[in-house]
């Protein structure tokens, strides 16, 4: 399997008026393409900051992440721009929809955000409610739907672009057991079927057997 994520000396360090706090002391992760990671680890142990470093959402203090084999760290603003539209999808606790687009609109947001045309994409937008089991609610609201069905169109939009990684941090944090297994099975079917390699970050155990490895992460170090 060929290397998507790889991950050197990574440390990222905050620095408030009355001291640095070092979050990433020193973390080297390889991740190969295909595989299902969940990071685990206790509040405030580092590894929601490692998956949005991941994804280029904040910048190391010291190390380097390599995405597909370019340095994230070198990357111009326009290739970290085609990366978070292209090559990575984010799920999050918070489905972040936008309340007055129905379910195809905010599937496709990423898509008109960067210019594209709804037209074009119909047959994939299909693809994907039909997957995430919503093709019956496509011109429905957020408000309309419950948490579960939410989460599942952010997952869709996640995947509009076809990206060759997902990070989601906490993806189930705000729905109940029988939802959050509901999201669980969906991811490892996209895992399984689509190849997409996935990452996650969660508190759950339970959550945590759906990866094929688990990370865990404890005072900002791999233990």
């Amino acid at each position: 399997m060929e290397t998507v994520i790889q991950i050197k000396d990574l440390k990222k360090d905050y620095n408030s008026v009355q001291k640095k706090v070092e979050v990433l002391k020193g973390i080297n992760l390889t991740v190969k393409e295909g595989e299902f990671i969940s990071i685990m680890g206790p509040s405030g142990s580092g590894k929601s900051t490692l998956l949005y470093l991941m994804g280029g959402l904040e910048t190391p203090t010291e190390g380097t992440i390599h995405i597909n084999n370019e340095n994230l760290s070198r990357m111009n603003d326009n290739k970290q721009s085609v990366l978070r539209s292209n090559i990575i999808g984010y799920v999050f606790q918070f489905y972040n929809l936008v309340e007055h687009l129905n379910v195809e609109d905010n599937i496709l947001l990423p898509v008109l955000i960067n210019g594209g045309k709804k037209k074009d994409f119909l047959e994939r937008l299909i693809e994907l409610l039909t997957t995430v089991g919503l093709l019956d609610k496509r011109k429905s609201y957020p408000r309309e739907l419950s948490g579960g069905e939410q989460q599942r169109v952010s997952i869709a939009r996640s995947l509009i672009n076809s990206p060759l990684i997902i990070l989601a941090d906490e993806p189930i944090g705000n729905l109940d057991s029988k939802s959050g297994k509901g999201i669980m099975e969906l991811f490892k079917d996209i895992n399984k079927t689509l190849g997409t390699t996935i990452i996650q970050v969660t508190h759950s155990h339970e959550s945590a057997q759906y990866g094929n490895r688990i990370v865990n992460v404890k005072d900002g170090i791999l233990v």
